[in-house]
């Protein structure tokens, strides 16, 4: 098939074979290959014309975004489990489909949220940096001490898929209580990890390790505030793997510095990437790690191929995959 034939693309940013493959055999696919995102300038113009776009987080996906693509774009499909970049009600409007890519990095993301646990738990980074810096000369009885974790109480903030499998590595290597929080019922978690479904107060106030795993929207962003970490336990350890705008940074970090906390695992920042100066990278009990919880070559290959499936099916209007507004075709 000539390139006149196949239908115009953009991919946003230079993803795994296993999806460019895919796509550079069907489509006339024009692939950012800048370690750095488009600019919004460069971006709109570069999606101009285009009948199905890739989209990361860093895209912002809103009516401009779809003026400027045009009238001919078909399917939007988003490289990554969350959509908070994407006006969905305004895509669904005008009959655009958009896709993302649940499911393949669950695990993943909970091996990532459980190694930021243990790493912030036995001072791990501090420590190794120690050594690095020349300063270990004898073994300290006193030195760089941490907080067990076998037998404590885990507290899950959003019991879905990521937050079940956390759960599950903690129950069942550590044999934690699992306290969680959610508006559903789990009752998966409840049978399998005897999960105690509690509000977030209590949660708070209870559990020795915090986790969230919940979606960024209006009630969420913000909720790990000086209010909720004043209600955890000194000895606690917040890990954060979801979306950054859920902890209010300034908050954290007084929080941290003032050890009302005991520490901090962060997969993601607000902003993202963090600021060289911001004052949590001061911090010896805040670990930072630039959004690494799907880097592994199953789930990214993975995220990639299920990307490239919506972008293809959507070109051929057909139903998406892992389809985010079926209702645009009047699906249930």
């Amino acid at each position: 098939m000539s390139s006149e034939n196949k239908s115009k693309i953009f991919v946003a940013r230079n993803i795994p074979d296993a999806g460019l493959d895919l796509i550079r055999g069907a489509c006339d696919a024009d692939i950012w290959l800048e370690p750095l995102p488009p600019s919004r300038d460069v971006l709109l113009e570069a999606i101009a014309g285009c009948e199905g776009v890739i989209s990361l987080l860093t895209e912002r996906v809103d009516s401009e975004f779809f003026e400027a693509a045009g009238q001919q774009l078909k399917v939007v499909s988003n490289y990554a489990v969350g959509f908070n970049n994407i006006d969905v009600a305004e895509a669904t409007r005008r009959g655009i489909r958009v896709g993302n890519t649940p499911g393949v990095l669950t695990d993943a993301t909970a091996d990532m949220a459980f190694t930021l646990l243990i790493a912030t738990a036995r001072r791990i980074v501090e420590a190794a940096d120690y050594v690095r810096n020349g300063e270990w000369k004898t073994w300290e009885p006193r030195g760089h001490i941490g907080m067990d974790l076998c037998n404590k109480t885990i507290g899950i903030v959003g019991m879905g898929r990521i937050g079940f499998a956390m759960a599950k590595r903690c129950r069942g290597g550590w044999g934690m209580d699992v306290l969680y929080h959610d508006q559903f019922q789990n009752e998966d978690a409840e049978t399998q990890l005897a999960a105690r479904r509690v509000d977030l107060d209590t949660l708070l106030s209870e559990s020795d390790f915090v986790s969230v795993h919940v979606d960024l929207n209006e009630t969420t962003t913000g909720m790990f505030d000086a209010g909720a970490f004043e209600r955890m336990k000194s000895t606690a350890i917040f890990i954060n793997s979801a979306r950054g705008p859920l902890h209010v940074g300034q908050d954290l970090f007084d929080a941290l510095a003032s050890g009302k906390i005991f520490a901090a695992g962060l997969d993601v920042t607000d902003p993202e990437p963090i600021l060289d100066n911001d004052p949590l990278l001061s911090l010896p009990n805040c670990l930072v790690v630039p959004h690494i919880a799907s880097g592994t070559v199953s789930s990214r290959n993975g995220m990639a191929e299920i990307a490239a499936n919506n972008l293809l099916a959507g070109l051929a209007d057909q139903p998406l995959p892992c389809w985010v507004n079926p209702e645009v075709d009047g699906s249930p």
